[in-house]
């Protein structure tokens, strides 16, 4: 039988073009996540998973967990361990928390995802980066995320009639909650769609503000055994489902660039185990690395009809007031994307918006049921959480 697993709190570092190092942004999400969660002691925690992607390139570090372990403090005597998935690196450090101690291997592991993404040759960065794709076949062709993203979004335009106006209003959205959350790094930069729509080509269509930021940033959460959950808090955010799918990496095998059927079958496990339906689904906070992505997770997940996701956004159902609140945190548009902690901080605002300890700028109304999504890759794979505020199985 297996036991139910609750996140009781966290804390990030503030997301940016830091003069941190690796190691300092660990420590700066290890000492928010104590200050988030005051009754946590050091030799409470039982274990460590470490979301990080690329530590080796961009930081030169290579056994990272042992290390973030020890700038932490916490020594871990049941599970140190790595996790890596590219763009859902911090994710799966909380499914694979969640899974060791649904299972009874630990008790009280924390999640803390870091990266650290500028150098000093921005042309070293970018090259790092390409390593995510198929290295030998998809990166002499350039398929990079941009222009890879930008295909979608050009077939998006042919099929659907998909505008730039319907782009840039998912960025003004994000950027606008970003600018009401001061971990973010566009917090202070306000995006009209106006300017966006006048910003320069990254990779046509895809403009500057259409495209998620090289970002430095770190974030922890601490999740729990059910019989644990009350010690460190009187709101928990109760893990009800996941699910996850793989369908390709060459990009030759991709299929239609428009449909991603991957995010569709994880996102109908992540909610089948959760006995829930994506109506049940207050707010979510979804992986918009681009504007598009955003508009076809829409259509993905169900929130709209296949095609319409670009008219779902022009006419504010994602926002509030909106059929459902998407990325009431910023997004990666407006926060930024630093790999490995995007899956953990997408985590934490969970927690604090079931505490409603957000700006009410950016507060969702009485929230109960929350969706996350990470996706990695040329959207290859796609990774799901469902979390709410009563414990599965309770009445």
């Amino acid at each position: 039988m297996t036991r139910r697993v609750a996140l009781v709190g966290g804390g990030a570092a503030r997301f940016g073009v830091r003069a941190a190092t690796w190691a300092e942004l660990v420590q700066e999400a290890g000492a928010a996540l104590f200050r988030g969660v005051p009754n946590l002691r050091a030799a409470d925690v039982d274990s460590l998973f470490v979301g990080a992607a690329e530590p080796e390139r961009f930081a030169f570090q290579s056994h990272v967990a042992p290390l973030a372990a020890e700038l932490i403090g916490v020594r871990p005597s049941k599970i140190l361990q790595r996790t890596e998935l590219a763009c859902a690196s911090g994710q799966s450090a909380i499914r694979s928390a969640y899974a060791a101690i649904a299972a009874g291997l630990c008790d009280v592991a924390v999640c803390l995802g870091v990266e650290k993404m500028n150098l000093p040759s921005m042309a070293e960065a970018n090259t790092s980066m390409a390593c995510v794709m198929d290295r030998p076949w998809d990166g002499p062709h350039g398929a990079t995320a941009p222009p890879f993203f930008a295909m979608v979004a050009q077939r998006h335009m042919l099929e659907f009639g998909t505008t730039e106006e319907m782009l840039a209003a998912v960025s003004e959205k994000n950027h606008r909650f970003a600018n009401a959350n001061p971990i973010a790094q566009f917090y202070e930069k306000s995006f009209s769609r106006e300017k966006l729509l006048k910003l320069p080509w990254i990779a046509p269509p895809l403009r500057l503000g259409d495209c998620s930021s090289m970002t430095d940033g770190a974030a922890a959460v601490l999740l729990v055994a059910e019989e644990r959950a009350r010690d460190y808090t009187d709101t928990p955010a109760w893990v009800l489902g996941t699910g996850q799918y793989s369908g390709f990496h060459n990009l030759a095998h991709a299929g239609p660039l428009t449909e991603w059927t991957g995010l569709t079958r994880a996102a109908r496990e992540a909610l089948r185990s959760a006995r829930l339906e994506i109506g049940d689904v207050d707010f979510a906070e979804l992986h918009d690395c681009f504007t598009i992505s955003e508009i076809v997770e829409y259509e993905a997940l169900g929130l709209c009809p296949r095609g319409e996701g670009g008219r779902f956004a022009l006419d504010g159902q994602g926002d509030r007031g909106g059929s459902i609140v998407i990325n009431p945190r910023g997004g990666l548009l407006g926060c930024g994307h630093p790999l490995g902690a995007t899956g953990i901080a997408q985590a934490l605002e969970v927690y604090e918006q079931f505490a409603s300890r957000v700006d009410p700028r950016r507060q969702v109304p009485d929230p109960e049921v929350a969706l996350v999504h990470n996706l990695s890759g040329s959207a290859n794979v796609h990774s799901v959480m469902i979390y709410g505020r009563t414990a599965p199985g309770a009445s």
